[in-house]
């Protein structure tokens, strides 16, 4: 049973400045709810009671704005506002859930989740980057449902413009599960159109093996001088585990970007 989950959150989010030069990108407003509400709403929904955030000592207002009581208490001792009380009962609720690493060198998402290795218990855990959203279908509850069937890892997939392969790891694929999963036998972290194996990418929802840790503690640092979780799951098939890749269902949103940023809250508010 997938009960844990990883959500890497220690990059500087730089296509954000300058909103991200003075704040958290993931605390940032989508339609009136930060950004990472929505990941650990998601993450509760699909059955997962611990999660593990990888923040830097650059995010740390990350983790005070989920302990910060003593702010909450003084203010409902005052105004005793419903809505205060309803909005502090929330966050009690996910600061029960949440642990906190350390990622303080920028290294890349392979490095952030090898910090994550002391505090996982089982076989499998999920991970998700908090620049994608998935909304009206629980990606992660869907992938958790199909991990129970196959038993091995699984990442979130998408088709995107072959022109923009080169912002995404992209899978080669092995064979047809059914109309919405396949096989994986090759994943390249950020092709150019030309090396593309085809335009399905790797979207930020995966169910990985602990058994990856192995895998990235060997890891060279690869494009851009970081650790790329990618390489280590291209290694890993090499090796012969199997990765599934699942079509979700839900609607994507990109985060990460200014465009992006702008675009999820109108599209949230429609919802």
């Amino acid at each position: 049973m997938i009960k844990q989950a990883i959500i890497p959150l220690a990059g500087l989010g730089t296509r954000l400045l300058p909103l991200t030069s003075v704040f958290a990108k993931e605390l940032l407003p989508i339609n009136g709810k930060p950004g990472i509400e929505y990941i650990l709403d998601e993450c509760i929904e699909a059955g997962v009671n611990e999660i593990i955030f990888i923040i830097s000592k650059k995010k740390e207002m990350i983790k005070k704005y989920f302990h910060n009581d003593k702010f909450y208490k003084s203010l409902i001792k005052n105004k005793k506002d419903p809505r205060i009380i309803k909005e502090y009962k929330k966050i009690l609720k996910y600061k029960k859930k949440i642990k906190f690493v350390y990622q303080n060198t920028p290294l890349g998402t392979g490095d952030a989740v090898l910090r994550t290795k002391k505090f996982i218990k089982n076989d499998y855990f999920l991970m998700l980057l908090p620049d994608d959203l998935i909304m009206k279908k629980n990606c992660s509850k869907d992938m958790i449902k199909l991990h129970k069937k196959y038993k091995v890892s699984i990442m979130a997939s998408m088709r995107v413009n072959k022109k923009n392969v080169n912002r995404w790891g992209i899978y080669s694929l092995s064979k047809k599960l059914d109309k919405d999963n396949f096989i994986i036998s090759d994943v390249i972290e950020k092709p150019s159109t030309n090396e593309a194996p085809s335009n399905n990418a790797v979207i930020g929802r995966y169910i990985l093996n602990k058994k990856i840790f192995k895998f990235l503690k060997k890891q060279k640092k690869g494009k851009g001088g970081e650790i790329h979780i990618t390489d280590s799951i291209k290694a890993m098939i090499e090796n012969k585990f199997i990765f599934i890749g699942h079509k979700f269902l839900g609607k994507y949103l990109d985060c990460g970007s200014m465009n992006g940023y702008i675009k999820s809250t109108l599209e949230i508010s429609k919802l």
